[in-house]
């Protein structure tokens, strides 16, 4: 009788207390990179392939609830308790600029061309940062109609999304005019809202129900029922054929886009997972918990006769050479490496 598989996933620590946020950066020349967000306060980078820690963002005086990167991975954002947003030198690990706010941020996003950047949060106000000019006081978008839990941008940065904490829906603001012009329904708040990779999809979280809407014409594609209350829902980037589903009972689920089935199950976090986001090419993602670890999982596991791909761990064996090229010099020291050839040597 054939043995089941399961699936092993690389298992990152460093956060002291819950993982809230998770954003994976688009591929770059020294690869990708996930960033996460944690009620300890201290956002990490971590190399997106490996799960390897890079650095700790310090600075916030309490929870972090929001992270990003922008499109080329040299800059970070964070958004958190202490009523500020901060933006980070992401090859550093430097404070570039502060954002003061009244009130907690709950959101914050880059825009794709990296020149502004926008937040969110108990205020009920939409603020643009531009980067180019920090210092000038921020565009205010007409008031959000509650407390704004998450944002994103769209269309090349000419729609902002956003969805609130208190109630149901997400809407849609033209950056122009400041004001809402769409609202997609749903009945309970929405807790995670993603743009699919190619902008086709929006794809929601609500409640224990999983919507995709047409990112251009805002018609509802598909809407699943979940087994449990899901707070994050990501849809796979390349072939857009499977959803990753995060939530109360503490599993990773995978499902099929198109018929909503179950394909896989993940176990090993030990508290709710917060946050799931797939890796910018899709052969991965990434769980965030209440556990305070970050889960990255390989999105099937592969077949025995996958020997090039998998170690008895069921653990990557994406070359330590290759990642290492990848950052070298700025990530690792010339002697570790030179370690780690002599050891593989």
């Amino acid at each position: 009788m054939e043995k089941k598989k399961v699936a092993v996933p690389l298992v990152c620590h460093g956060h002291s207390r819950p993982v809230v946020d998770l954003f994976y950066s688009p591929v770059t020349p020294d690869g990708y990179f996930l960033i996460s967000a944690s009620k300890d306060g201290n956002p990490m980078l971590r190399n997106g392939e490996t799960g390897d820690w890079i650095g700790t963002f310090q600075g916030h005086k309490g929870a972090v609830w929001s992270c990003c990167l922008d499109t080329n991975a040299l800059r970070a954002a964070s958004g958190s308790a202490d009523f500020s947003a901060k933006v980070w030198d992401a090859l550093t690990g430097d404070e570039l600029h502060s954002f003061e706010h009244k009130h907690i941020v709950r959101a914050c996003a880059f825009s794709e061309d990296t020149h502004l950047l926008l937040t969110g949060g108990v205020e009920k106000i939409l603020r643009v940062y531009d980067m180019n000019r920090p210092d000038a006081a921020p565009r205010e978008l007409d008031k959000a109609p509650g407390n704004v839990r998450t944002v994103a941008w769209l269309h090349s940065d000419q729609t902002i999304l956003s969805s609130c904490s208190d109630m149901g829906g997400v809407r849609l603001w033209d950056v122009r005019t400041g004001k809402i012009v769409q609202t997609l329904e749903t009945k309970a708040p929405v807790t995670s809202a993603e743009v699919s990779q190619d902008s086709r999809f929006i794809t929601t979280a609500d409640g224990s129900s999983v919507k995709f809407w047409d990112a251009n014409h805002f018609g509802l594609v598909k809407s699943y029922d979940m087994p449990c209350t899901v707070e994050s829902a990501s849809l796979e980037p390349k072939s857009g054929s499977k959803f990753i589903v995060g939530g109360e009972d503490m599993w990773v689920h995978v499902f099929d886009f198109f018929t909503g089935e179950e394909i896989t199950c993940n176990k090993g976090h030990h508290g709710p997972v917060h946050c799931v986001r797939f890796a910018p090419g899709g052969e991965s993602y990434a769980s965030g918990s209440e556990d305070g670890t970050i889960r990255i999982w390989q999105l099937s596991p592969p077949n025995a006769d996958d020997n090039e791909a998998v170690n008895s761990n069921g653990k990557p064996t994406v070359g330590v050479n290759e990642v290492a090229r990848k950052i070298e010099g700025f990530h690792i020291p010339k002697e570790e490496e030179q370690q780690q050839q002599q050891a593989e040597g």
